[in-house]
């Protein structure tokens, strides 16, 4: 399996990964597993969206807000890893969405995070999930996802 190749075919690349801005580290590897940091939608340090979906974040701006942290989560599984040959597949994605009042779409949120990695790894990229409506998430992001992925040790 070739995330990188599956990614450029689909038009997208993996951007850099962004350092912790606080005391924790991006990915842990134990035990067969990869554990993701709840990711951001940002592109290198610039915050792709702020605010609340359903008020200043229209669903589709929402999707591309998880799809963008997924590609930084695939980043940072990228580095932690030195490549994907390690990855067996996604066991579980959590995804969070700041939801203003009334908004209770959160699982088409974040089916855009799952169909990405469907589209990146095939059958090895369904998983699990939770998809949980939140009132505020860091920075005022609209939605973060954090993933445990199955590795080879």
């Amino acid at each position: 399996m070739d995330i990188d190749h599956n990614l450029r075919a689909l038009g997208l690349e993996l951007p850099d990964p962004v350092a912790p801005a606080f005391q924790y580290v991006a990915v842990v590897v134990e035990d067969g597993l990869a554990w993701i940091s709840g990711q951001i939608p940002r592109a290198g340090n610039r915050i792709l969206y702020i605010g609340k979906v359903g008020a200043e974040i229209s669903l589709e701006q929402a999707q591309e807000a998880a799809r963008a942290c997924v590609l930084q989560g695939l980043s940072q599984l990228r580095e932690a890893l030195g490549g994907f040959t390690r990855v067996r597949r996604i066991v579980k994605v959590t995804g969070f969405v700041a939801s203003a009042p009334g908004f209770v779409q959160q699982p088409v949120v974040i089916d855009a995070a799952s169909e990405l990695l469907v589209k990146a790894m095939g059958e090895r990229g369904r998983h699990a999930r939770s998809a949980v409506g939140v009132a505020e998430l860091p920075r005022g992001v609209p939605v973060e996802v954090e993933m445990v992925v199955a590795v080879d040790r």
